[in-house]
Formats: structure tokens, sequence, C-alpha cells
């Protein structure tokens, strides 16, 4: 098939704005009276007073053809803020973190589950379960975690929603005197924190999550070491190409891969019909992991020098 040469109408629409007209439009629009006001509020006020110069859609093209269509009062022109994206391309290199709720004994009552994941290998790298929700709390588990994993500090970054423990200042002490870089969500977005939301996704629909609440302290903190053991031992993690995340943490995992691949080529070679000129499923796991939240302080600055 060729290109589409349809070229549209060759006359112009008979009710099209004229030169002059179009000049009236500018005049108006930036008159000393309606200068700082935007088509919506001058085709109003011209009605008020018995008077019709064009469409209010008109005034906007117009403004737009002249390059007019800007910012036109004194507050401050909204700024576009994209939001930067952090990428791990190996282990302890990016950790999200996150607390949710499990349900207490009592009626309205709740244990807090905190829980840090890695976000290249998908490992929970540290969990607690306490009676309340504190950034002491918070604080310790990170370091705790950080030190048992052996983590080059100067390198890791926390991602975290804006939470009150998150951002608390014991926490923001303990990050900056270990050298860990925190990072946050960008406000009022829900999609900036997706690991820990995933985890505790696949947490709360086990089957085996249980329907009643639980009865103490100790049995949820049991429950919660029986899920890690079997997150990281039997789970085969969707986002790394179903490796458990333990594999994928150690690098274990390419010969994994390579044997998964073997596999399926030799089972095309057998029954080539069956692919035909396809490739075989493809079972390379992601080399590159990003997060997304909010520009710090000192990027905002560079971006605003540049």
């Amino acid at each position: 098939m060729g290109d589409d040469r349809r070229a549209g109408p060759k006359s112009e629409p008979p009710n099209k704005l004229t030169k002059r007209e179009k000049e009236r439009i500018l005049s108006v629009a930036n008159s000393p009276e309606f200068r700082d006001l935007p088509p919506s509020q001058i085709v109003p006020k011209l009605a008020d007073r018995g008077k019709y110069v064009c469409s209010e859609s008109s005034m906007y093209r117009v403004l737009r053809e002249a390059k007019q269509l800007a910012h036109r009062g004194k507050a401050k022109e909204p700024q576009e803020r994209r939001p930067v994206e952090r990428y791990a391309t190996r282990p302890n290199s990016i950790w999200s973190w996150d607390i949710t709720y499990l349900r207490g004994p009592v009626r309205g009552t709740f244990f807090f589950l905190y829980m840090v994941v890695d976000i290249w290998s998908r490992k929970i790298v540290g969990f607690e379960v306490h009676d309340r929700e504190c950034n002491s709390l918070a604080a310790a588990l990170i370091e705790k975690a950080a030190r048992r994993e052996g983590v080059r500090l100067d390198q890791l970054t926390l991602h975290s929603d804006n939470g009150g423990p998150m951002r608390g200042s014991t926490m923001l002490a303990t990050l900056h005197r270990l050298g860990i870089v925190p990072s946050f969500t960008r406000p009022h977005v829900c999609d900036d924190n997706p690991f820990s939301e995933a985890l505790f996704r696949t947490l709360k629909y086990r089957p085996w999550y249980p329907s009643a609440p639980f009865g103490s302290l100790d049995e949820a903190r049991r429950w919660v070491a029986d899920f890690v053991r079997w997150y990281h031992f039997e789970h085969l993690h969707s986002g790394i190409a179903f490796i458990r995340p333990v594999d994928r943490h150690d690098r274990s995992d390419t010969a994994i891969l390579e044997r998964r691949k073997a596999v399926y080529e030799a089972a095309k070679r057998r029954h080539p019909e069956r692919w035909g000129s396809r490739a075989t499923r493809n079972w390379e796991a992601p080399q590159k992991v990003c997060v997304r939240g909010r520009r710090t302080e000192e990027e905002i600055a560079t971006e605003l020098a540049a």
C-alpha cells in the first residue's frame, strides 16, 4: 500500500477569521483591562457588556497562533518536575522498604510489619513485626540489615514513601551516619514504591494467609518468618524470570537460566515445526531495575543551574 495522499480541502472555510478580526482579538486580549486574564474570563465579561468579539475557543486559537498563550497572571508559573530514575544493576545498591498492617487480636488493633527488600534481587534483607509504628525501630532495622548484608553503605540507596517513620529525624540521622542515601516517592503518586507494594500483596494474597486476626505478636512474627522462608527458597519470582530471590541475590541464577535455555533449545531441535521461525522462550533476567522518585534538593539545584 502506498502513502496516504489525501491533502484535505483546497478551499478555505467561509467562516474563517480575517486578518483584521484576529488583530482585533489580540488588541482586546492585550488591553490593560484584560491582559492579565485568560479567555475564559474575558469572553463572559464582554458578554455582560453586550459585546461579542469571538468565541472562547477562537480567542485561545488566535493567542496560540500569536505565541501569546502563556502564563498571564502574577502567580508562579507551574513547573514540570520529572521524576528521577534510579537504577540498580547489582545486589544491595537500592533497597525499598515500607510498613504494612497485620490485624491484631482485638478489633481495631494492629501489628506493624517492617520489611526491606533489595529491588534488584527481590530478596527480603530485613523484616520485623512490632506493636507500634516508630522511626526509631525502623532505623534500627535498617542498620541491622546493612551490617548483616555487609553492604558498602556509601553505595546504597534506601527508597520509601513519605510516611512519618520514613522521614523521621531518627531515621534520617541514622541514614546520614551510615552513609546511606535516602530516596522518597513523589507526593500523591501511588506507584513510585512498587516493589514493597508488590511484596505486601504477595504476602497477603497467599492461600495460607490467615483469615482470622493474629492472636499475639509472637504468632504474627512466626507467620512472617515462615513466609520469608517460603518467599526466598520456594517462590519463583515473575519479575526476575521466575528465579528464587536468594539465587538472584547470590548471582547463581545465571547457571539456572542457561540450563532452562538449553532445555528449550533441545526441545526446538526435536520438534522444529512447533516453533517455526520463532525463537524459544526468553529466559534472561533483567540486568537493570528502575525505581522512580522525587528529586533531592541537590538534584533540583543542579537542574535549575543547568
